[in-house]
C-alpha cells in the first residue's frame, strides 16, 4: 500500500505527507531544541475506514519497519519495557484498538488481599500491581524509554472509539497528530474505482457519488462491492444497488 493508491481524503493525505517529510528531515531541529526525535499519530474512526491501510502507506513512504505491539500478550510492565528497549530506531510502533487494551481505571486498580497480615497485604498489593500492564506504565515508557533509545521512532495508536480513552493518552507530545478516518466520500470512491477497476470516469459515477454523500458507508464496504466483478459495468451497478439498499436501511433505523 502506498499513498498513491491509498483511498483517503486528498487534503488530509497532503497534510499528512507534509508532516511525515518534515519529521524525517527534522533530526537536527529536534536535537537543537532538545526534544526526542519521535512522533505520535492517533488514528480514530469507525471500523473499515482504512486505519491499517494508512499505517502501511506511512511505513512504505518512510521505508520504516512496522512493529505491531499486542498488549494482551504482555504480562507485566517489565516485559513491556524489555520489548521497547529491543525495538530499533527508524521504525513504527503500532498499538491497535488501544481502548480495548488499556482502561482508564487501570491507573487506580484495587486488589482484594486474601490475608489480614499487614506485611503480607503490602507484598500482595505490590506484586499484583507491578505485574499489570498499566496505563501509567505505558505512558511512562512512551515518554521515557521510547524517547531515549533509538532515533526516528513513530508510535501510532488506533481506536474505533475515541470517547472511551483516557485523555492522558492523547495529550500533545504523546500523540502529536490526531487523524479522523471518516466514512467514504466521493474522492475516496474515485480512488477506489481507479485502484480496483482502472476507471477514472463512468456514467454511473455521478449517481454513486450522490448516494455516498447521503449515507454512511465505509471505504472497506465500497471496496468489497467493487471486488465482486472485474467487469466495470457489473461492478458499479452492484455497488449502486448496495448503496440504495443501505440508504433504505439507514432511513428505517433513523425513524
Amino acid at each position: 500500500m502506498t499513498f498513491d493508491t491509498l483511498a483517503m481524503d486528498l487534503n488530509l493525505r497532503k497534510e499528512l505527507l507534509e508532516d511525515l517529510d518534515k519529521f524525517m528531515n527534522g533530526k537536527e531541529y529536534y536535537k537543537k531544541v532538545g526534544k526526542a526525535w519521535k512522533r505520535g499519530y492517533f488514528l480514530y474512526g469507525p471500523p473499515g475506514t482504512g486505519k491499517s491501510s494508512l499505517i502501511a502507506a506511512m511505513a512504505n513512504h518512510l521505508k520504516f519497519d512496522i512493529y505491531d505491539l499486542d498488549l494482551t500478550n504482555i504480562d507485566s510492565n517489565n516485559e513491556l519495557i524489555d520489548i521497547l528497549l529491543r525495538m530499533p530506531g527508524r521504525s513504527i510502533l503500532v498499538i491497535e484498538d488501544i481502548d480495548c487494551l488499556i482502561k482508564p481505571q487501570n491507573r487506580s486498580r484495587r486488589v482484594q488481599p486474601f490475608t489480614q497480615d499487614k506485611d503480607k497485604i503490602y507484598v500482595n498489593l505490590y506484586f499484583v500491581i507491578s505485574t499489570l500492564v498499566t496505563l501509567s506504565g505505558l505512558l511512562n515508557y512512551i515518554d521515557g524509554i521510547f524517547s531515549c533509545f533509538g532515533e526516528g521512532r513513530i508510535i501510532i495508536f488506533t481506536t474505533n472509539y475515541k470517547e472511551r480513552l483516557d485523555p492522558a493518552l492523547l495529550r500533545p507530545g504523546r500523540m502529536d497528530i490526531h487523524i479522523f478516518m471518516s466514512f467514504c466520500n466521493p474522492n475516496v470512491f474515485k480512488q477506489l474505482a481507479y485502484n480496483y477497476l482502472g476507471l477514472q470516469h463512468h456514467n454511473l459515477h455521478g449517481e454513486i457519488e450522490s448516494l455516498i454523500k447521503e449515507i454512511e458507508v465505509t471505504p472497506a464496504e465500497v471496496a468489497g462491492e467493487l471486488m465482486k466483478s472485474t467487469d466495470a459495468d457489473i461492478s458499479l451497478q452492484g455497488l449502486l444497488n448496495f448503496l440504495y439498499n443501505k440508504r433504505i436501511e439507514q432511513d428505517k433505523s433513523s425513524k
